[in-house]
């Protein structure tokens, strides 16, 4: 009968190598993972520094911009929001709220603006539009109310 002494003696030389060449490239195998995990995991948490330099100077812009303070401020900055050419405050003469006729006389003689906001409990409207409306019909519009150029306030 033959004693082995060392349990090892069974297994060649070339075989342990091969072995321990299996469990370095099994160890570099979840190395790699935990390394792509952990670079995936630190991406995602930059969040706004690493977007496209188009957001980050937009993102200035309206950071740079005073947070309105009155509605008739944030309604203004909401048409500015808009990028118009121009900018109309039209309000009654009489100081009363404008009517559905008042609307509709704006509407009719004023059809290049894009988009209308009635604030300040509704007594005023601004207007926004790339049309300047002093080559339409400002006379007409005049009339009726009184009207403020906010383009480029």
């Amino acid at each position: 009968m033959v004693m082995i002494r060392n349990p090892l003696q069974l297994i060649s030389r070339s075989d342990r190598r091969d072995g321990w060449r299996d469990q370095i490239a099994r160890s570099a195998v979840v190395l790699f993972f935990v390394l792509l995990m952990a670079a995936m995991i630190s991406a995602c948490s930059k969040g706004d520094s690493t977007g496209p330099a188009s957001d980050s100077s937009s993102s200035t812009q309206q950071a740079a911009s005073p947070v309105p303070r009155t509605p008739f401020e944030r309604d203004l900055q909401f048409i500015r929001n808009g990028q118009f050419l121009h900018i109309w405050v039209f309000s009654r003469k009489d100081g009363k709220p404008i009517d559905k006729d008042d609307a509709a006389f704006l509407r009719t003689n004023a059809p290049q603006v894009v988009d209308w906001v009635t604030t300040d409990e509704g007594k005023r409207v601004i207007g926004g539009t790339n049309f300047d409306l002093e080559q339409g019909n400002m006379p007409q519009l005049r009339e009726r109310f009184v009207v403020e150029d906010y383009t480029g306030r």
